[in-house]
């Protein structure tokens, strides 16, 4: 379940990314149609402010994903437990196919 709120928590913070660039490009298009200096002030510290804002939140995402991507272990990731797991499973399954193998082997040994 935490694995699940970790995903959703990312997801929401790439969709208020996503809107404040939309924000950012609304700003953009509005500068272009306004000649009041005061408000081109304005706007161009907030579109500053959003750009940079956005920047940081992208560059955050990255940083987790690259750390997801290259294996390393990150904070709410199930995946290699889960890999350890399966392979701990396939090495049992291997054994006890040896296993029976040999058992096989005595078998028709002690037959003979």
């Amino acid at each position: 379940m935490a694995t699940y709120s970790l995903a959703n928590e990312r997801l929401r913070a790439l969709e208020d990314i996503e809107r404040e660039i939309g924000a950012i490009l609304q700003n953009a298009e509005l500068s272009k149609e306004k000649t009041n200096e005061r408000l081109l002030d304005r706007q161009a510290a907030a579109f500053t402010a959003s750009v940079q804002h956005v920047e940081a939140e992208l560059s955050a995402q990255i940083r987790y994903l690259t750390q997801v991507a290259t294996g390393q272990p990150h904070e709410g990731s199930s995946y290699s437990s889960r890999k350890d797991c399966q392979m701990a499973l396939k090495r049992v399954d291997y054994a006890r196919l040896k296993l029976n193998e040999v058992a096989r082997t005595c078998e028709q040994m002690l037959e003979n």
